[in-house]
């Protein structure tokens, strides 16, 4: 098949889902176009020695990688944002008329309200089928974020969002979800039933893999020889890691957590662990991804934290997939889907969101345990993983999708 894939964020950018993707189908002999922008994720700061231009294409065997130029913007400016994916929608759509009038399937990635404008054009002009990959659920992402604006601005918003994906799910020739419950939404707002199917989400499995602790990983999250609970990642509103922060600190005597990454949320969180005089909750600023899987074996689990919204409740945070390919137990402070993979894949414990006692139970039950129940959890978390999740079962979904929209519409 003639593939084009959509995603305004791409390698080497850490958006890993699309650029395996396009690698594994183009090595399965497949034909790729990708079209995307450039490098800019997670700072909103264009990469240093990448310069925007309008015709940048480099070509691998199978794929071929096409970048054009818009405006980068991942701050807390909700107005910045806009900008942002309006900007990839407008050249996206402009490259794509030429780029890809010719493939035979187009699947888009996140965000899907300006990564499916190129697509929606090729679908009518073209009679192109699409697959939407649905990374997480609008416009609760953007309302529930704090970014979006409020009254009557933030209601119009809403109302806009709301009536913007009902007509994507609609148009959509298949969806893809990365969670059941995310499945049941996306039909209720609109999409046929029998066009979404459920993938769950892969990691980057060239970094995310079961190594053994090192000294100087330890060394770097102060291991001190007790239960060492970590939480990597963004620091944002939806992770609320007031709940960690507090349910740690009520259990000083008995646990580390260790919180390493950053976000608009990381300051409010130091504070928090200032004010209640939390000597075991530490800090670690952001980490190449090509530490992390030392950071994940030098700590005895990882922590999954979110807040109680109904649209987290239908979402998989990525950092489940890391921690579970690594091979680590993990504890979950969440409610949902998330909680349910952990609990049927015996990896670790799960505990109602935004309850600190709770999670703070749940570090003291994590921490008794012996060094064989943590093993067991870790290889319980590993198989589950591979079955699951890998790459490998992924695109084999992926891949089946598309052939199947692509045999349809010919059919048609």
């Amino acid at each position: 098949m003639r593939i084009g894939l959509v995603s305004q964020w791409y390698p080497p950018e850490p958006i890993f889902i699309p650029g395996e993707l396009a690698r594994a189908l183009s090595e399965r002999g497949h034909e790729v176009r990708v079209l995307t922008s450039f490098p800019n994720y997670p700072g909103g700061q264009l990469y240093p020695s990448w310069q925007q231009r309008w015709r940048d294409t480099t070509t691998t065997g199978n794929l071929t990688v096409r970048r054009v130029p818009h405006r980068p913007s991942h701050g807390s400016s909700a107005t910045g944002r806009m900008i942002s994916y309006l900007s990839f929608a407008a050249t996206s759509t402009l490259a794509a008329l030429r780029y890809l009038a010719h493939v035979d399937v187009l699947y888009v990635y996140h965000p899907p309200a300006t990564t499916f404008a190129p697509a929606a054009v090729l679908r009518r002009l073209n009679r192109i089928p699409v697959l939407l990959h649905v990374q997480d659920v609008w416009p609760e992402s953007v309302t529930a974020s704090g970014l979006a604006p409020t009254g009557t601005a933030g209601r119009f918003l809403t109302t806009a969002l709301n009536a913007t994906m009902r007509r994507l799910y609609r148009d959509a020739s298949a969806i893809a979800v990365i969670a059941p419950s995310m499945q049941q939404l996306v039909v209720e707002r609109g999409a046929e039933p029998d066009r979404v199917r459920t993938v769950l989400n892969w990691t980057d499995e060239t970094l995310f893999r079961p190594v053994r602790p090192t000294p100087q990983a330890r060394a770097a999250i102060g291991y001190r020889g007790r239960c060492t609970v970590m939480f990597a990642g963004n620091m944002g509103q939806f992770q609320h890691l007031e709940t960690a922060i507090r349910a740690a600190a009520a259990i000083e005597d008995r646990m580390d957590l260790v919180l390493v990454g950053s976000g608009v949320d990381q300051e409010n969180a130091r504070r928090l662990a200032a004010t209640l005089g939390a000597s075991n909750v530490r800090f670690l600023d952001r980490r190449p991804p090509d530490q992390m899987a030392e950071l994940y074996a030098a700590a005895d689990c990882q922590l999954v934290c979110l807040r109680d919204l109904p649209a987290l409740r239908a979402t998989v945070p990525s950092k489940l997939q890391a921690a579970l390919a690594c091979g680590s137990p993990v504890v979950v402070s969440a409610a949902g889907d998330v909680a349910r993979l952990v609990e049927a894949a015996g990896a670790g414990l799960t505990c109602p969101p935004e309850d600190w006692p709770a999670l703070a139970d749940r570090f003291t039950r994590i921490a008794a345990w012996s060094p064989a129940q943590r093993v067991a959890a870790g290889a319980r978390a590993r198989r589950f993983y591979q079955k699951r999740m890998a790459l490998r079962v992924g695109v084999d979904q992926i891949e089946d999708m598309l052939t199947k929209i692509a045999k349809q519409e010919v059919g048609t």
